[in-house]
């Protein structure tokens, strides 16, 4: 069964739109978090541990999957929501990202991209059908099209030749997709650039396919000028009836502002990394756990969370010392609260859209957590009146 998406409502004063995915393992409402297991497994996290944060999609890795166990071990397992035992849907993205990073700009041609396996050094081709077969045998419920990932720097006459590279890249991986409980997403890219994401826009949606990925808005470079206005050149060509996914979006501001704008998914690792290095996302603000401030304060990280780790009563104090002590349970406490709080945004973010104040929600929300519009935005916040 393919997962199906029904718009249910578009919020009066924004493009926001509240939805629902119908999947054959419940049905889940948008906007929506996705968090990150890139491996096969949000980091130091169980799968009942993922699913009490209240998530419902989880996103995994194709090339680290492809490296290591290796597709063909996930599909002897029965697939990869039997293998890591994720009872829930699954995206995989197609491992461009991770590539294109890895390659050099002389090794990517028309056949792929030829890049060094970052495990071993061993030279290795990835092109649009390895990436969807790899998905195919990982048998997720959403795969994602082999795309060029441009630098954000990147000059418009490079961009246009990426964005018609990336068109016939999706039509070969089309072509070739061949599992029909799947669905397969289109990316559209094009930078900042208006005409390029309109041209990439409206010819991946020639293509029919099942939702569509507004790409190139986490590279290396990226600022909220940039992301916002790919978001803004991108969505008038999306059809009303499918997903629209924003890949690689974890601040906070930035999901606000994409769901404003009419996207309904999003993910990103930022709350795992940040629990990893002791930084909790909190209502009135980021905090970095280590800090001294914290050693005597035995209050919850927060009295209005319904995280695991709130509810336990785990305290300020005890979450610094497992920091400062390197223990690995403070990395799981800490993941449970960060992921639940993004969750618990986008939550808040159908309840605006219901209510038809997602803009009120969102000053309300700037005055909480970041303090003022310039603390939001930084330099974007120049332009926001303009």
């Amino acid at each position: 069964m393919k997962l199906k998406y029904n718009l249910l409502k578009e919020e009066k004063h924004s493009k926001a739109r509240l939805g629902q995915i119908v999947t054959k393992y419940g049905t889940y409402e948008t906007p929506m978090f996705m968090p990150v297991g890139t491996a096969g497994t949000v980091k130091t996290l169980t799968p009942n541990e993922v699913k009490e944060t209240k998530a419902g999609i989880i996103l995994s890795n194709t090339y680290h999957l492809w490296l290591r166990p290796g597709e063909d071990i996930v599909a002897a397992a029965g697939g990869l929501h039997e293998f890591m035992k994720w009872d829930g849907p699954i995206l995989t993205d197609s491992g461009g990202f991770q590539v294109f990073s890895l390659a050099n700009p002389k090794d990517i041609s028309e056949e792929g991209v030829k890049f060094k396996n970052h495990l071993n050094g061993d030279s290795l081709l990835l092109t649009p059908e390895k990436s969807i077969a790899i998905q195919n045998k990982l048998d997720s419920d959403i795969a994602m099209s082999f795309d060029e990932c441009p630098p954000a720097s990147a000059s418009h006459d490079y961009m246009e030749k990426s964005i018609q590279r990336t068109l016939r890249w999706a039509k070969r991986g089309k072509d070739v997709h061949q599992n029909p409980n799947q669905c397969l997403f289109g990316i559209v890219q094009g930078g900042a650039y208006e005409d390029l994401r309109k041209i990439s826009a409206t010819e991946t949606v020639a293509m029919d396919f099942d939702g569509y990925s507004i790409g190139g808005v986490a590279n290396d470079g990226e600022n909220k000028d940039m992301m916002y206005k790919a978001i803004d050149y991108s969505i008038p060509y999306l059809p009303k009836d499918k997903l629209r996914y924003l890949m690689g979006v974890g601040e906070p501001i930035d999901i606000i502002e994409g769901v404003i704008r009419g996207i309904d998914i999003f993910d990103c690792v930022s709350p795992t990394r940040l629990a990893r290095h002791g930084h909790v996302l909190t209502k009135y603000g980021k905090i970095n756990i280590r800090n001294a401030q914290y050693k005597e304060d035995f209050n919850k990280l927060s009295d209005d969370c319904d995280c695991s780790t709130c509810q336990m009563g785990y305290t300020k104090a005890y979450l610094r010392h497992l920091v400062v002590a390197n223990e690995a349970l403070a990395a799981r406490l800490l993941s449970i609260h960060n992921i639940r709080f993004l969750i618990h945004l986008t939550e808040e973010l159908r309840t605006a859209i219901k209510n038809d104040n997602i803009l009120e929600y969102k000053e309300e929300f700037i005055k909480n957590y970041y303090g003022s519009y310039q603390a939001a935005y930084g330099e974007y916040e120049k332009n926001i009146n303009k």
